[in-house]
């Protein structure tokens, strides 16, 4: 039996040729973290190929990289970080967890983190830091494991908020798939997947153009979501993303290749003349799908949840995103399953604010199907 190759016989080595695909300014990757079962695999090693210069640094786990992680002298390097910096790692556990909100089911993830750097976003607090991609490699068994579970579903007997014929499932909950996309072939292989599978749909979200997209036929059986909130309120929070017009100029795009397109209006923060913003984004949305997209289009709508942790962070890098995203005045506290305390719009207002938005998207797009708000 062969040897195992070495980490530097990998670096050194002939790579296998990169495939084409879009490329982005968000990714200067200059240092790859590696598991060595990752680097070696296949998909890691189509990963290592992109970026042949970049150094590459064994690493026993990608959960535990000290200079990416849970370091607080790291916050002065966010950007950074997620620019320079990429993962690769193995899935370990493979199960799809039930959900009911935006899909019936999380699937295993096939990549964490993100190169773009939403002031509100989860993920980081689960790693802690930048956060960078970390691609998991293993993606044969990924899929492998979503066919399989699928098939165990059946036929869906009911109808639900998720899809009245289809088991969704999201392939994003912890990454953006659009940018993972760029990075390694794992987001194209499960639109290939469920492509294959008549009973079942995926579905991710989505802050993030990518038009090489457009040509990989999904026939009706990914659902992207377009998230989108009022253009001066993106700029702010919604930092390296695709401007919010640009994402609504995709939709007809996206639907006319194959996609079922849905929009996530979120997240929704509340401050002054924030129904006027939103009136704006809904005539913008109008103006700017076709009759066909909007016959198919529906929303899922998500009003803030902040977190005490992630605006420490914050105020080290973003301080000004905070203005709008820490509002004691306005919002409650609740103590975490994690122990963190979450802050969101006081109960009793934000019923209030969910209702008064709901009307006006009954007013501006009364065609606009609105799965679940809250």
């Amino acid at each position: 039996m062969m040897p195992e190759p070495t980490m530097t016989q990998l670096t050194l080595g002939a790579p296998e040729p990169a495939p084409v695909r879009h490329t982005t300014s968000l990714l200067d990757v200059r240092r790859i973290y590696a598991e060595p079962a990752a680097a070696a695999s296949e998909r890691g090693r189509q990963v290592l190929s992109r970026w042949p210069d970049a150094e590459v640094v064994e690493v026993a786990s990608h959960w535990q990289i000290p200079e990416l992680h849970g370091d607080e002298a790291n916050v002065a390097r966010w950007v950074r970080i997620k620019t320079e910096a990429l993962v690769l790692g193995v899935k370990k556990s493979l199960t799809a967890r039930p959900n009911g909100r935006s899909s019936d089911f999380i699937a295993p993830s096939t990549a964490n983190g993100c190169a773009m750097a939403c002031a509100y976003c989860y993920v980081p607090r689960r790693k802690g830091y930048s956060n960078p991609i970390t691609v998991f490699t293993n993606i044969e068994q990924i899929c492998g494991y979503l066919t399989r579970h699928v098939g165990r579903q059946g036929l869906k007997a009911e109808p639900s908020q998720t899809d009245p014929h289809a088991w969704v499932y999201d392939i994003g909950e912890s990454s953006d798939c659009s940018l993972d996309a760029t990075v390694s072939d794992n987001v194209r292989d499960l639109v290939d997947t469920f492509r294959a599978l008549p009973t079942a749909k995926a579905s991710f979200a989505t802050k993030y153009v990518n038009r090489d997209l457009l040509g990989w036929e999904p026939q009706g059986r990914t659902r992207i979501r377009f998230s989108l909130m009022p253009e001066d309120v993106s700029r702010v929070v919604d930092i390296r993303t695709s401007k919010v017009s640009e994402r609504i100029a995709a939709i007809d795009d996206f639907v006319a290749a194959g996609y079922e397109v849905h929009v996530n209006l979120s997240p929704v923060i509340v401050k002054d003349a924030w129904l006027d913003e939103w009136r704006t984004l809904l005539r913008q949305l109008a103006d700017g799908t076709s009759a066909a997209s909007q016959a198919q289009l529906a929303a899922e709508v998500i009003f803030l949840t902040h977190n005490d942790r992630l605006h420490e962070v914050n105020l080290g890098w973003h301080p000004k995103a905070e203005e709008l995203l820490w509002r004691p005045d306005l919002q409650q506290p609740k103590r975490s399953e994690s122990g963190g305390l979450n802050v969101r719009y006081r109960t009793g207002e934000k019923g209030r604010y969910v209702a008064q938005l709901l009307e006006l998207i009954e007013q501006e797009t009364p065609w606009l199907r609105v799965r679940y708000a809250f």
